[in-house]
């Protein structure tokens, strides 16, 4: 992450138990090839892990906050200890009775600060370490307290299941988006709320508009346009697990590979600037910057734009997320970057992390 962001915010705790960017979009979006070198905000570390799909030479995942590092240590440690369906009991994307026993397969391959932090939060792991968070937290009330306020688990089941486009939008305007829907939404995910409950408030330092009304919209995409039936996000923020579909990093077809490259990741606690400071010598071929600049200043996003470019070969392609403040290449760098528009417009509409206003994707002129 960023040092503006550092001054700002409290990371003292795991703020994101999991990655809220479909991982899907990102490699999509960046086309790593094997031999690439990628820098990745880690979060949680599900995405910097999905970009080991690819066989990229060098995964370089950062972050201010050693409590997300300790995330990202358990689930490398986790693929490789545990089997698949292991993998997905300790997450909490399936049932299981030992998810304690499970850590403690996976405890000895973690490095000592890693050990103390997990050693002291039992009760996460029993109950998967994919909830562990502030914001899964936050979600959990919204499934928990108002949910139910509004439909009955049956329903909540019913819009779950496979349907077409038209089926989809008949079932959302005659039996989901209720008067109570649109009403306890609009209050749930207000910038007072979600800054007091899911996000630190400063990070809606540089948010334009209204924050409830932009979720709203973007969730009627995800119940229409997308199938909720294929949406693991969608699933957890209404179920509290993943019931027919799971994130890139979590499915079967991708496990031996992630195990096969996990060597080739690593992690720092540091800032971007810092970490590439101290390699000036280091070409980047892919960024996933995750929503980073969302947080930032239009001057300090321009600053450090301009030395994720520095250190990029030529063709790099950088991928990154809005959500309610807009950041895309500024007019200076039209010359140095190349805005991927068509491209980033078409991964935004399959977006299952539904709820980001617009998808950016950036590559360095040759």
């Amino acid at each position: 992450m960023n040092k503006e962001i550092r001054q700002r915010a409290d990371f003292s705790f795991i703020r994101y138990a999991q990655c809220w960017e479909d991982a899907d979009v990102l490699n999509a979006a960046l086309q790593v090839r094997p031999g690439d070198t990628c820098l990745s905000i880690a979060s949680a570390g599900d995405n910097s892990l999905s970009l080991l799909t690819n066989s990229p030479a060098r995964v370089v995942a950062v972050d201010l906050n050693p409590a997300q590092l300790a995330c990202l240590q358990l689930r490398i440690a986790a693929y490789r200890a545990l089997s698949h369906a292991e993998l997905l009991g300790l997450m909490g994307s399936r049932p299981h009775p030992q998810r304690n026993a499970l850590y403690r397969r996976c405890r000895p391959l973690l490095s000592r600060q890693a050990r103390e932090f997990w050693d002291a939060r039992a009760g996460s792991i029993a109950r998967g370490i994919g909830g562990a968070g502030r914001f899964e937290h936050y979600f959990e009330l919204f499934r928990t307290r108002v949910l139910p306020l509004i439909h009955r688990r049956a329903r909540i089941d019913e819009l779950l299941v496979p349907r077409e486009r038209t089926e989809r939008e008949n079932f959302y305007q005659r039996k989901w988006n209720t008067r109570r829907w649109r009403l306890l939404f609009r209050l749930f995910f207000s910038r007072f709320v979600m800054g007091r409950l899911g996000r630190d408030p400063s990070f809606f330092d540089y948010v334009e508009g209204s924050v409830a009304e932009r979720i709203l919209q973007r969730t009627r995409h995800a119940l229409v346009e997308l199938d909720p039936a294929q949406n693991p996000y969608l699933q957890w923020i209404l179920t509290g697990t993943h019931t027919s579909a799971l994130p890139r990093s979590l499915r079967e077809e991708h496990f031996a590979a992630i195990r096969d490259n996990i060597e080739r990741i690593e992690w720092h606690c540091i800032s971007i600037e810092e970490y590439l400071a101290n390699n000036p010598d280091i070409k980047i071929d892919c960024f996933n910057l995750s929503d980073i600049f969302e947080y930032m200043s239009q001057p300090g996003y321009e600053k450090l734009l301009e030395i994720l470019v520095a250190h990029a070969r030529p063709g790099a392609r950088l991928a990154y997320w809005n959500m309610l403040a807009p950041r895309s290449r500024p007019p200076s760098m039209a010359d140095r970057l190349i805005s991927e528009e068509q491209m980033a417009a078409q991964l935004h509409r399959r977006d299952k992390a539904f709820f980001y206003s617009r998808f950016i994707l950036e590559a360095v002129r040759p």
